[in-house]
C-alpha cells in the first residue's frame, strides 16, 4: 500500500498538514522557522517549537501550498482575492480564494510547461528537462 501524501503534526495550539505531493521545496517554512520546519529531525516538523501565530505566518508563505494549518481557535487563513505570480521559466504560483477540481484552496504552484507527473501541480519537471518559456 503506497504511503499517503498527506501528514498531520498536531500541536496545543495549531495542527500543520504537508502534502508532499505538491511541495517544490521553495523552502520558505525552513528558512522561515527553522525551530519548528526542521529537516533534520523526526518528526520535521514540530508546531510547538514556536506560537500559533508564527507557525501560521510561515505556512502561509508556502507558495506550493503543500503546508496548510488548522488552529485550535478556529482562526483560519484569510481568501482574499487572487493573484497569479509568473515565475521565469517556471510554475504560477496562485494565491487567495479559487478552486481546483472543485476543492478550495488557497495557494498552488501550477505547472505551466505540461511535463509534471503531478498535474496540475508543478514537479520541477521543467527545469529537469530544460524547458524555458521564451
Amino acid at each position: 500500500m503506497p504511503e499517503p501524501t498527506v501528514k498531520q503534526y498536531a500541536g496545543e495550539a495549531i495542527t500543520v498538514s504537508y502534502d508532499a505531493k505538491r511541495c517544490i521545496h521553495f523552502a520558505e517554512c525552513v528558512k522561515g522557522l527553522p525551530a519548528v520546519f526542521d529537516t533534520s529531525k523526526r518528526p520535521w516538523i514540530q508546531v510547538d517549537e514556536a506560537d500559533a501565530d508564527a507557525v501560521a505566518a510561515v505556512v502561509e508563505r508556502c507558495p506550493s501550498g503543500a503546508l496548510q494549518y488548522v488552529r485550535a481557535d478556529g482562526r483560519a487563513e484569510r481568501r482574499g482575492e487572487v493573484a497569479i505570480d509568473l515565475l521565469s521559466n517556471g510554475p504560477l504560483v496562485v494565491r487567495g480564494a479559487f478552486t481546483i477540481d472543485g476543492q478550495p484552496d488557497t495557494r498552488a504552484s501550477l505547472c505551466r510547461c505540461g511535463r509534471t507527473a503531478n498535474q496540475p501541480y508543478c514537479d520541477h519537471e521543467c527545469e529537469r528537462s530544460g524547458w524555458t518559456s521564451s
